[in-house]
């Protein structure tokens, strides 16, 4: 019998593990560990000199944004980037806090959390959590800490208005 004729029988183990490999291939190459998850990228802090509750990162620095950078223009870029850093997630991650959260995507490609429509940054001259050294600084705009709310609001005036009803 010529060699050419003779065939061999296929391995059913090979061609199982062959096929079960491929099969979990399809499957994890489908699942993207980024796309669609949550993660968790701010707290909030009550903070005595401000005297209100403010947006922090996990690790307690206060988080800034820069009132003129609206409506997806941003300002902060180039040198001013050595005293500010953006709070930046990876594409698909959908940012979690104790207040809504946003993205908006940067010049550069990468993706910043927003508040309220403003792209967050922590300032580099603040040292230790709970420091508010970049609040009010001025710029191409003026830097605030993000807000939530008065941690003391001032009690009612009881005193009659200056003028006459």
């Amino acid at each position: 019998m010529p060699l050419s004729t003779i065939s061999r029988p296929r391995s059913l183990p090979i061609l199982l593990v062959l096929l079960a490999a491929a099969a979990a291939l399809l499957v994890f190459s489908s699942i993207s560990p980024a796309r669609g998850q949550s993660r968790h990228v701010v707290n909030e802090a009550d903070n005595a000199t401000l005297g209100r509750t403010i947006l922090t990162t996990t690790k307690g620095r206060t988080l800034y944004s820069l009132s003129s950078e609206t409506k997806g223009r941003f300002h902060c870029t180039g040198d001013c980037l050595a005293s500010w850093r953006p709070l930046i997630v990876a594409a698909g991650v959908k940012p979690q806090g104790p207040v809504r959260l946003g993205t908006v995507k940067r010049p550069n490609g990468k993706i910043q959390v927003t508040y309220k429509g403003l792209p967050l940054y922590s300032f580099n001259g603040d040292v230790k959590s709970g420091e508010v050294n970049g609040e009010g600084l001025k710029d191409v705009g003026t830097w605030h800490a993000a807000s939530v709310a008065q941690v003391n609001p001032p009690p009612p005036t009881t005193e009659p208005p200056p003028y006459p009803y």
